[in-house]
């Protein structure tokens, strides 16, 4: 296995972006817990878990990435990666895994995750995204959660949590050693409610206030996006979501399009430090206006 894997560091990867694409892309690592670290790149936030025989990837990026990430890994440790885990099924997440389950990794992820990844998906503005390629989809799926048993001291849960971000949404955490990967559900900007994917406001928010009875003060957060991420980073994302969707429903209520409610500055505290990247405020407003009851 450990030949397999590492035999891609000698190879380029061309899957999802041209290679030259990343060529400027660094990866990074924080050690977080003697056994779990998590990796920077471009894209979704890489969780690496190291047990007594085997490492284990949460998400892995985009297919240009995966000689960079696998290179990081071994800097980290010499242990084979055995299984890959998806927090959910978008590329930025799961761009590496046809080139990890090519050689010989395992992939696991919620049934939705590998429904969706292996069928075309219908995305916002007309676009689409093709089917994946068979090495590419998980190979075990679960419906609502997962063990995996990393030693004879620590495990990793997996948890399916409501339609959020997307219908295959799942939470990745490390008991032991007080660490959770909450993929996309937790973001450093505005989140993305991917609507074509059962993407859902109420999910969303029911979501992260389960995240709250999980965590303490001393819980690293793995964020979809962004630096590692505390409980008062937790709950003040929570905070922000549930004043944004009073709001937005306030104003469909009140019989405002949702033109008229992007003009209302309904999201106005949080613009400047939330709705610079890839989801502004009007995209933000928007999908709230759209998913809220």
């Amino acid at each position: 296995m450990k030949k397999l894997i590492y035999a891609f560091l000698g190879l380029s990867f061309l899957n999802g972006f041209a290679q030259n694409d990343m060529d400027d892309v660094n990866i990074t690592s924080e050690k977080l817990a003697d056994n779990v670290h998590v990796l920077y790149g471009r894209g979704g936030n890489i969780g690496l878990a190291i047990g007594d025989t085997y490492a284990y990837l949460i998400d892995d990026q985009f297919g240009a990435l995966t000689e960079k990430i696998l290179s990081k890994v071994k800097e980290i440790t010499d242990k084979p990666i055995k299984f890959v885990l998806n927090t959910h099924w978008h590329g930025d997440h799961t761009g590496g895994n046809e080139n990890l389950g090519n050689s010989g990794a395992i992939i696991i992820a919620h049934d939705n995750v590998r429904k969706r990844m292996s069928q075309k998906q219908e995305r916002s503005g007309g676009r689409t995204t093709p089917s994946s390629p068979y090495a590419a989809l998980p190979q075990i799926t679960f419906n609502d959660a997962f063990t995996i048993h990393l030693d004879s001291l620590n495990s990793l849960h997996l948890m399916h949590v409501n339609n959020s971000h997307t219908d295959g949404d799942s939470y990745m955490y490390f008991p032991q050693s007080n660490v959770i990967h909450m993929g996309d559900n937790l973001t450093n900007g505005y989140p993305f409610i991917d609507i074509n994917s059962n993407g859902d406001i109420d999910g969303f928010i029911k979501n992260l206030n389960m995240a709250l009875f999980i965590v303490d003060e001393h819980t690293q957060i793995i964020p979809g996006h962004g630096k590692v991420m505390g409980r008062k980073d937790l709950v003040a994302f929570r905070d922000m979501l549930a004043t944004l969707r009073i709001r937005v429903k306030k104003a469909k209520d009140d019989g405002k399009t949702i033109v008229e409610a992007q003009n209302m500055g309904l999201s106005k505290e949080w613009d400047t430090t939330h709705g610079q990247g890839f989801i502004n405020s009007d995209r933000i407003i928007e999908s709230i206006y759209k998913t809220v009851d």
